[in-house]
Formats: structure tokens, C-alpha cells, sequence
């Protein structure tokens, strides 16, 4: 799992589709639903743990980004 595109694979697997048009809410809907697919014991730790590192270092770019503006 290299991508966000990858996270969203994933969770297109358990039937999973987020869509709400702000991207910032969209990464951390994931983020919960990695973490309650993880709990459900659904996914790998590998899994997981990279779908969380890919999730929080694209919410801390796209935050940095609104910072900025």
C-alpha cells in the first residue's frame, strides 16, 4: 500500500465508498474506518498501520496547505 488510492481499495473491499466533497473530511472518515475495520479485526496490523501513516501524513499536508491560504 503505497497511495491513497490503495486506502481506498481497501475499504472498496468491505463495500466501503467515501464521498462527502471535502477531501480533508473524506481522509479522516477513512481514518475511522481503517481503525473500526482494524478492531473488527478485518484487516492486517501491516494493513493498518500503513493505511494510517498514508491517512494522517495527507491530512497534515492538506491542514499545512490550509494554514497557508
Amino acid at each position: 500500500m503505497k497511495t491513497i488510492y490503495d486506502v481506498q481499495q481497501l475499504l472498496k473491499k468491505f463495500g466501503t465508498f467515501i464521498y462527502v466533497g471535502d477531501r480533508l473530511a473524506e481522509l479522516e472518515l477513512m481514518e475511522d474506518e481503517i481503525q473500526t475495520l482494524y478492531e473488527a479485526q478485518c484487516v492486517t496490523k501491516e494493513e493498518y498501520s500503513m493505511a494510517i501513516l498514508l491517512l494522517r501524513s495527507e491530512i497534515a499536508v492538506l491542514r499545512d496547505k490550509q494554514k497557508g491560504e
